[in-house]
């Protein structure tokens, strides 16, 4: 059984021209153990989707689903008294931007507390040795001292460190990480990720990894899933999908990275925007930027199987384009 079930998901948002939806019908499967990496442009829904399950979206947002199933239990039929209990310890999220996601009004050692204190029953004593653990095992050095810290006498790679300490206090079994490593230098972003792996392996911990860097996913997810304004298009483990995109949308994120560029021609690119809550396309969403669409995807056949790897695409590519990276390393 799956750690994470989602069938359906849809989240609307209430806007002053109708509502938007920023996620339609998405279907997402956590296995325990397993790095999952959500990948899209800006704009896919990829955020939401997550936000959506740890109950984060603002007032204006409406959430909708089949199955919503966490660890066997019904987050659909549970009170937020229930939820609460489940998120923050058996579910966390960390946030992209590390610099603005501590409270800048308390330092570091009273907001590891405050988690530890909603979620275990430790004491003040032994919340305090427990933080000064959880900042030595993300490798941030002298953490007695650190306790002490504000989040503003923090670098953005140790605030993150910090992020990761406080998402990880209570031992959850999955760990959402939404676009971790944005804002840091690459020997920071290194080092973060090399962090949430030595975690997922050390404490048995699912990873959901939320980026848009395809070197990421190559280096760190088990499998892949591909969403595009705000629906899923693609998914595969990650070998199969750098070896053989099915989707045009997938195969062209793939034929952007600099790894492929050979000679002195130009990077290519994806030409447009994604569709925002105006102007969207009729048929197939990622038709006006694709170059296989034909007469059938602005038409709006109906949509195919998701399972198959092209679930919005009526042109599924036959020989995919494999990119020179080697994945997993």
């Amino acid at each position: 059984m799956a750690l994470l079930e989602i069938k359906n998901l849809t989240v609307s948002f209430d806007t002053v021209t109708g509502p938007f939806a920023a996620v339609d019908g998405v279907d997402l499967t956590v296995d325990g153990r397993e790095i999952l990496s959500i990948v899209g442009e800006s704009g896919s829904g990829k955020s939401v989707s997550m936000l959506a399950v740890m109950g984060l979206l603002p007032p204006s947002a409406t959430v909708t689903a089949d199955v919503m199933r966490f660890d066997g239990n019904d987050m659909l039929s549970m009170t937020a008294k229930q939820k609460r209990t489940i998120i923050g310890r058996d579910i966390a999220m960390i946030f992209q931007e590390p610099m603005s996601s501590l409270n800048p009004c308390f330092t570091v050692g009273f907001q590891i507390g405050e988690m530890l204190r909603r979620h275990t029953d430790l004491d003040r004593k032994a919340r305090r040795t427990r933080a000064i653990e959880l900042l030595d095992a993300v490798g941030i050095p002298s953490p007695q001292q650190r306790l002490s810290a504000f989040p503003h006498q923090l670098s953005g790679g140790m605030s993150q460190r910090v992020m990761i300490a406080m998402a990880t206090s209570c031992r959850p079994k999955l760990l959402i990480a939404d676009e971790p490593t944005t804002a840091l230098d690459v020997t920071i972003q290194a080092q973060i990720l090399d962090l949430l792996r030595d975690l997922c392996a050390d404490r048995d911990m699912a990873l959901v990894l939320i980026t848009h860097d395809m070197g990421v996913v190559a280096q760190m997810a088990h499998r892949v899933q591909v969403q595009y304004a705000g629906q899923r298009v693609e998914e595969q483990a990650v070998r199969e999908l750098f070896s053989d995109p099915h989707h045009p949308y997938t195969s062209a994120l793939l034929s952007a990275l600099p790894e492929r560029a050979t000679g002195r021609g130009h990077l290519p690119s994806i030409a447009g925007m994604v569709p925002g809550q105006h102007g969207r396309p009729t048929g197939c969403l990622f038709e006006p930027r694709c170059q296989f669409a034909t007469d059938i995807c602005r038409r709006g056949a109906e949509r195919q199987d998701a399972a198959l790897g092209h679930a919005l695409c009526n042109h599924p590519l036959v020989n995919g384009v494999a990119t020179r990276m080697e994945v997993g390393a």
